[in-house]
């Protein structure tokens, strides 16, 4: 029975106030439709919404409504409202403009607030869900869509809640990039029209990371307003910044449907994704902190909690998919030797899979390499006290493979088109049921038969043809469904960690960290690449999320050649593996690895929970410090990128320092760094100064070669 439509119960405010540590939301509630009126710094106890409403007062503009639909957190078309509407749907082309009434606000706390609207036109009821984390001051906000009419109801559009944007927040930070430079920031200043990014790729992509940032002309690292998005899904997405005539803009998150992917049966409803975001007046940086904050506090699996990120040895690189036990078991000796923690093996273990041609969806033990199985392999890398690790891509299926050639209908497809190939391979559909209990079988049996700690799970291409075989778009229900199966392995074996690997850095986001432990960036392990590629991730993402590997000398990606002190330098702070092969190194270069990983244990608590800091440099450099909450011990480091147009170098002025405590600065990467004449590498080491003076007159940098980096210790 259909549900009624009822009359409000509850006496609506007119305003209402959410705070956290450092933040206040308010929202106004006077109209039909909610609208946020403030989102900033906490506001005084004497600061009232009618007040900020009052400094509000518009005035009518020319050729304009009396009144101007407002920019609610679901803008409406049957409003008036002239931009994108927050919901878009229709009953077979009718009842489609949404004008909705709010129905009722539940606050139980100063965090969080649920509004209820419904609209009797289109007959569809709007929840939306607004949470302001005390900690973290991170705002959490979704949109629900009820159809509480008689018919099927087609949903084109039902965004996360729009954010109205301030006048002067008029430059826009996005992300573009591509597979092996992920995370590349955009910026744009803000201009009349529309900033559209979409994906279609059905994953988070490499080319359009679902976060934005909106500030103000004067923002830095270190100071100015800014506001954060970022749209916690992993699959297709659309990023809206919209400047009306009127100058009024406003942001918009939300999941991209295809034609006729999404409709709602009566009583049925669907949920936006999680919006996520934060608002500060103290720079870049600071934003960052909350959004890293969240994760931490939120995000984390509690069975993660205190445990250290151990250093990886991935054996891709190394070997590819020339695989042999012997070999293997050497790389095993050669990575305890230099102090890794976990190895991993990737991909080429299971059956026929000697390219990326063939054996994908074949989930068992290739007898060819593995005579008596995965044991032997295992068994010797715990007994050089490492944990073991192994690949997997379960989404996917080579056509030449026994799972192909027995299910072929197991895959997404678009008819008559023909199926498109990429990597050799095709999309199995995980919304069947079969698929799902296949592939969980299959991986429930490898973590049933063998003592695995970590699987790297990648998805190593684009889904084309997202069509099930009924011939209907279902990017949306394959995203829940790799939730779903995510979730399900996890239930069934809760001690195993999984990276989010896809092809690199194309499923990056919030949505995947409610089921995995690890995001590996990007396939480029280039250190200078890397560097900027791991600040893009910062951006969002803290340090102990973010898989770092020393890579080759020669970048098999870029061709580059780098040297050790600088790769392990890059690698150092993140979640650091190691993917080359040690059994071609040389021992001084063993060496310096070596002294890189012990490094990086001394220092892993202080990387995996301090608070970022970027600093403001030009492009030539790339400067950065992690510092603990106390501010008693920071780490910071500085690598120049190419060669400078003068041959003495600036001050590197420090960040986020108590000012007067003294700090002992070290140099502690290189281990032994040197230059042509004495510098400061020959008298800093030791030396007490005071942070403000670190901080306001900085420290002379010596002359660096380009491609070199110095990490500098600080210690009260």
């Amino acid at each position: 029975m259909t549900e009624a439509i009822k009359p409000p119960y509850k006496v609506v405010q007119r305003f209402y106030t959410l705070h956290s540590r450092h933040s206040s939301l308010v929202l106004d509630c006077r109209g039909n439709a909610p609208a946020i009126l403030y989102w900033g710094v906490r506001l005084g106890q004497g600061t009232s919404p009618e007040m900020l409403a009052l400094l509000a007062t518009q005035q009518e503009a020319p050729a304009c409504p009396p009144e101007e639909a407002p920019i609610a957190l679901s803008p409406e078309l049957g409003a008036g409202f002239q931009g994108n509407p927050g919901i878009q749907v229709h009953r077979q082309g009718l009842q489609w403009a949404v004008s909705a009434q709010i129905e009722s606000v539940t606050q139980t706390n100063d965090s969080d607030l649920t509004i209820v609207s419904v609209c009797k036109s289109t007959q569809i009821r709007i929840t939306h869900r607004l949470g302001l984390d005390c900690d973290s001051d991170v705002l959490s906000a979704s949109t629900e869509l009820c159809n509480i009419g008689e018919s099927s109801l087609s949903v084109e559009q039902c965004n996360a809640p729009s954010i109205p944007l301030p006048m002067d927040y008029n430059k826009i930070l996005g992300f573009q990039g591509r597979w092996a430079n992920e995370f590349q920031l955009q910026p744009v200043d803000r201009f009349m029209g529309t900033y559209l990014r979409e994906n279609r790729s059905g994953r988070t992509s490499h080319d359009s990371f679902p976060g934005v940032i909106i500030h103000t002309e004067q923002t830095s690292e270190s100071s100015g307003a800014a506001y954060g998005l970022h749209l916690g899904w992993s699959g297709n997405h659309r990023i809206r910044i919209e400047e009306q005539f009127v100058g009024r803009a406003y942001a918009q998150l939300g999941e991209l449907f295809f034609p006729g992917e999404l409709s709602l049966d009566p009583n049925q409803s669907y949920c936006s994704p999680m919006l996520y975001g934060a608002s500060t007046n103290n720079g870049l940086s600071a934003l960052s902190k909350c959004f890293h904050r969240y994760i931490r506090s939120h995000l984390t699996d509690a069975r993660m909690a205190g445990k250290a990120k151990p250093v990886h040895f991935n054996t891709w690189e190394a070997m590819y998919f020339d695989l042999s036990l012997e070999r293997l078991q050497a790389l095993a000796d050669s990575a305890a030797k230099v102090g890794a923690e976990r190895f991993v093996l990737d991909d080429g273990w299971f059956k026929n899979r000697k390219s990326d041609c063939a054996g994908l969806g074949d989930w068992t033990v290739d007898k060819t390499v593995f005579p008596d199985g995965l044991g032997p392999l295992i068994d010797y890398v715990h007994a050089q006290d490492m944990e073991f690790g192994l690949w997997i891509e379960p989404e996917m299926v080579n056509p030449d493979s026994d799972l192909y050639r027995t299910y072929p209908d197991w895959v997404l497809s678009t008819p008559p088109a023909p199926l498109i190939l990429s990597r050799n391979q095709l999309v199995l559909d995980l919304t069947r049921t079969d698929v799902q209990d296949y592939l969980f079988n299959c991986i429930d049996a490898l973590l049933d038969q063998y003592p695995i700690a970590y699987l790297k799970w990648d998805m190593n291409r684009v889904i084309n043809q997202p069509g099930n075989a009924e011939g209907r778009a279902i990017t949306h229900y394959q995203t829940l469904a790799l939730y779903g199966l995510l979730a399900r392995v996890r239930a069934a074996h809760p001690m195993v960690e999984i990276e989010s690997c896809s092809s690199g850095g194309g499923r990056a986001d919030f949505g995947i960290l409610g089921y995995t432990d690890r995001i590996w960036p990007s396939d480029s392990n280039d250190a200078l690449d890397r560097l900027a590629i791991q600040k893009g991730f910062s951006m969002f993402f803290p340090a102990e999320f973010m898989g770092a590997h020393v890579g080759p000398k020669d970048c098999h990606i870029t061709g580059r050649s780098i040297s050790i002190a600088t790769r392990a330098g890059v690698a150092l702070f993140g979640g650091m593996g190691i993917e080359a092969n040690l059994l071609e190194m040389d021992d001084k270069e063993k060496q310096v690895l070596t002294e890189a990983v012990v490094l990086h244990k001394q220092h892993r608590r202080l990387i995996h929970s301090g608070d970022l800091v970027r600093l403001d440099t030009s492009e030539d450099e790339n400067s950065f410090g992690i510092i603990a909450a106390n501010q008693k011990e920071a780490l910071f480091s500085y690598a120049l990128l190419k060669s400078p147009s003068t041959t003495a170098m600036g001050h590197l002025r420090f960040r986020g320092l108590e000012a007067n405590t003294l700090y002992t600065v070290t140099i502690i990467w290189p281990t032994a760094p040197s230059s042509a004449s004495s510098s400061i590498v020959d008298v800093i080491n030791g030396s007490v100064v005071t942070g403000d003076a670190l901080m306001n007159f900085g420290l002379q940098l010596p002359i660096m070669q380009p491609t070199s980096l110095l990490i500098f210790h600080l210690t009260s």
